[in-house]
């Protein structure tokens, strides 16, 4: 192992600003405890906790990076890209994150819909209850609604028989593009991230031109260790970054001390023959 490779850094999860259930305050002080080093929060399409969580990882002796995770459209399907360590005033990124947050709404309100027509009534009311910002209402909310409703069991439960292509609730949309996204983290002087690639349901080759297409447009690390990743595919994504001269990013998607199956900080290491993203960004750490 490579002592550079060695830092408890967790560069991805969520707080009630997207569609987590923990305060930035709430979530800085559960990574502090976890052991995390290296903090990044990450809410969806969304920069407005970045002030109140890089304050608490100061008085918790962290170091922050700003993030965010932008949604984007790439071969039909939603994938996600993380920033990180970018000028969070800068009013490209902003303007950018506003207009990809745009469509929530009218999604959300297709979403209660399908799921009316299948005999569940005020989704989108009993959706609104889990929100903290009403702007990125998502399936994460309708889902805890069902939950909460004894609808389900579980969130997973909900995603699997609701939220998915084909069911009842599940509503397109169309995101940002994948340039867009590169760009505007890059323009803000930040790095992009490929998040989680193993969740996509692409073909060998759609993968191949995903990863082709984000370096061409200035995209510079992947997540190779994340909350969602096997073993193997950790392997397997460290093999890509090699193959693309990535950067690696750690992160565990923290949602919910209810939901998550991964917590804040306990991670495996990056592999030693990577090059860690917080190498590109000693700068901006905070």
């Amino acid at each position: 192992m490579n002592a550079r490779n060695i830092l408890n850094a967790d560069l991805h999860c969520h707080s009630v600003v997207s569609d987590g259930t923990l305060t930035p305050e709430e979530l800085a002080e559960r990574a502090r405890r976890g052991g995390v080093e290296l903090w990044a929060l990450t809410d969806h399409d969304e920069i407005g906790g970045q002030q109140r969580a890089a304050a608490a990882a100061r008085a918790h002796g962290m170091g922050y990076l700003t993030g965010t995770e932008i949604s984007v459209t790439f071969a039909g399907e939603t994938v996600h890209i993380v920033g990180l360590g970018f000028d969070d005033g800068d009013e490209r990124l902003r303007k950018g994150l506003q207009s990809t947050r745009g469509g929530r709404a009218q999604r959300a309100l297709e979403m209660a819909q399908g799921l009316a027509q299948v005999g569940i009534a005020g989704a989108y009311a009993g959706a609104l209850e889990f929100v903290g910002n009403p702007d990125l209402i998502s399936r994460t909310h309708f889902a805890r609604f069902l939950v909460d409703t004894g609808i389900c069991k579980d969130t997973s439960e909900v995603f699997r028989k609701y939220l998915t292509d084909g069911k009842p609730g599940f509503v397109p949309h169309r995101w940002a593009t994948l340039k867009e996204a590169v760009q505007w983290i890059s323009q803000a002087g930040g790095v992009a991230v490929i998040a989680h690639p193993a969740r996509y349901k692409f073909t060998p080759n759609e993968e191949f031109a995903l990863f082709t297409e984000f370096k061409l447009h200035g995209g510079q690390a992947v997540e190779v260790i994340t909350g969602s990743h096997s073993a193997q595919e950790s392997l397997k994504y460290a093999d890509m970054a090699r193959e693309f001269d990535l950067a690696a990013s750690r992160g565990s998607d923290f949602h919910s001390p209810d939901e998550s199956h991964t917590d804040l900080g306990i991670l495996p290491y990056l592999p030693g023959e990577l090059t860690p993203v917080w190498e590109l960004l000693e700068a901006r750490i905070r």
